[in-house]
């Protein structure tokens, strides 16, 4: 049963440095945000089962709290991607260019 959870281990971290190569590369900003996302998401993977290891089950309410962490932080870089500013109400509409108005 212990090798079931080494392997499940090392295959997270083989999507994680999968997610690590597309966060450098590209080509996109959204493809980079999509990738750290993912890192985040299994990061709170691994977290989850350290706590299995461990068999300490107050590792869960940390996982729990860096998935609520790395959610919002990605809606904010979103955010901050799409209009430039995170106090922004609205988003600039795409492909116009106010210079004619």
């Amino acid at each position: 049963m212990m090798g079931v959870y080494v392997i499940s281990v090392l295959l997270v971290f083989l999507t994680m440095a999968l997610a690590l190569v597309r966060a450098l590369k590209g080509p996109t900003i959204y493809d980079r945000i999509l990738a750290v996302n993912v890192i985040g998401t299994k990061t709170v993977l691994v977290v989850a089962l350290i706590s299995v290891f461990s068999g300490n089950g107050d590792l869960v309410d940390v996982a729990l709290v860096y998935a609520l962490i790395n959610f919002l932080a990605v809606v904010a870089v979103m955010k901050l991607a799409r209009c430039g500013d995170l106090a922004a109400t609205h988003t600039p509409p795409s492909g116009s260019d106010h210079a004619h108005e």
